[in-house]
């Protein structure tokens, strides 16, 4: 079971500047949503940031296993452990959406036994996406097809934990409970599923939900 643990963590983005975290503690394990939430400025995306080893603690630390994530190099780190889903997706726009997937397959420089088209393919369908859909260039397609296909790319690498920053914030309430089922089944096929949201629909679906207050 993986388990992600911060340990008094806390950031500032330079000497002279206020602590924009102060001392969070928090612990995540695989087979569960967690959701992040807290008033603009408190510091949930920083947080992300942080998590996803963008971001180094000013103090504290975090510990992937035991392990005190400062020792594993940040690119392996990205590139192995964790899998980020922006809310404005990130896709690249001239690429078609399995385009994207295996590009993101590529750059991980994990091996794969299977052709990764092959793969992609397989994720998109997984996250609701027929093969017409993903034959298609990623501005073709709907918010909530981007967000499929943003889903399908931190997946490609098959990542212990998925961070997630408002992954519905740009979609409408049926799309946004489409969104939340996907995350649900990752959560039960053993992923770590960690969300910041200003939802209360996604935070309510949530198994844990952490509170971040301005420091």
């Amino acid at each position: 079971m993986t388990t992600l643990k911060l340990s008094d963590v806390s950031y500032r983005y330079d000497k002279s500047s206020k602590n924009v975290l102060n001392n969070v503690n928090m612990e995540f394990e695989s087979g569960k949503i967690y959701t992040i939430v807290g008033k603009s400025g408190a510091g949930k995306t920083t947080l992300l940031s942080v998590l996803s080893s963008l971001a180094r603690p000013t103090g504290g630390e975090i510990l992937l296993n035991g392990e005190n994530v400062a020792d594993i190099d940040r690119y392996k780190f990205r590139s192995k452990y964790v899998g980020v889903i922006f809310q404005s997706y990130n896709l690249l726009s001239h690429l078609n959406a399995v385009e994207n997937v295996v590009l993101s397959m590529d750059i991980s420089g994990k091996k794969f036994d299977r052709p990764k088209k092959e793969i992609a393919f397989e994720l998109l369908e997984k996250v609701g996406l027929d093969a017409s859909e993903a034959k298609r260039r990623v501005l073709k397609l709907s918010g909530g097809q981007q967000q499929r296909v943003a889903i399908a790319r931190a997946l490609s690498y098959d990542p212990d934990i998925i961070l997630a920053d408002e992954p519905t914030g740009n979609l409408d309430g049926e799309t946004q409970d489409e969104i939340i089922k996907i995350f649900r089944m990752l959560a039960d096929e053993g992923k770590c599923v960690i969300i910041v949201t200003h939802s209360p629909e996604v935070a309510s679906a949530s198994d844990v939900t952490y509170e971040l207050k301005k420091s």
